[in-house]
C-alpha cells in the first residue's frame, strides 16, 4: 500500500513542471561539476604544495613516471594543470558544440583511467594492517573516487557522441 503511495507520488512529480525541471538539471550537472573540479585541481597543480603531493603518485604510475625525465617535478605538474583546465574548458564547452564536450569526455576518461591504474601501482593504497580490499583514507580512497568521475567522464562522452549523431544530415550527393 505504501509502495504504490510512493510510485504515484514519484509519477505525478516526474510529470510535473518541477519534475521535468529537475530532469533537465540532471541532465547538465556533469557538464558543469567536471569542470568546476578540473578548475580546481588544474589550478592547483600549478602550487609546489600539490606538485609534490601528486610526485608519489606519478612516480610509481606505469603510464607517466616517464614524464619525469622530460619535465621537472614542478613542470610536470604545471603541464598536467594546463591539460586539466583545458579538459575542463572543453566539457565545458559543450554550450557552443557537442564535439567541444565529447573531446572533452574522452581526454577526462583517459584522465581518469590514468589514475585509476595509480590504484594497482602505488604504494599505500592497501591498509597494511587489513588487507586488500581495504585502502588507505589518503593514497586509496583519493583515488577510488576517480571510479565515479571516470564514469561520468564516458557519460558526457556518449551524450555529446549523440548529440552530434543526431546533428548529422545525410547529403544529398
Amino acid at each position: 500500500m505504501k509502495n504504490d503511495f510512493l510510485i504515484h507520488f514519484l509519477t505525478n512529480f516526474l510529470r510535473s513542471p518541477l519534475g521535468q525541471l529537475g530532469e533537465r538539471f540532471v541532465h547538465i550537472v556533469p557538464y558543469i561539476a567536471l569542470p568546476i573540479i578540473y578548475f580546481t585541481f588544474g589550478g592547483m597543480k600549478f602550487t609546489a604544495y600539490e606538485a609534490a603531493g601528486i610526485k608519489g603518485l606519478v612516480e610509481h604510475s606505469w603510464f607517466i613516471s616517464w614524464m619525469y625525465g622530460f619535465f621537472s617535478v614542478q613542470g610536470f605538474s604545471n603541464f598536467l594543470g594546463v591539460i586539466e583546465i583545458s579538459v575542463g574548458l572543453l566539457i565545458l564547452g559543450r554550450v557552443i558544440s557537442p564535439r567541444l564536450s565529447f573531446v572533452g569526455g574522452v581526454l577526462s576518461a583517459g584522465l581518469f583511467m590514468t589514475t585509476i591504474c595509480m590504484l594497482f601501482s602505488t604504494p599505500g593504497v592497501i591498509e597494511p594492517n587489513l588487507g586488500f580490499p581495504a585502502i588507505t583514507a589518503e593514497t586509496g580512497q583519493f583515488l577510488l573516487k576517480d571510479v565515479g568521475l571516470f564514469a561520468l567522464s564516458l557519460r558526457v562522452a556518449l551524450e555529446s557522441a549523440k548529440a552530434l549523431l543526431a546533428n548529422k544530415r545525410p547529403s544529398m550527393a
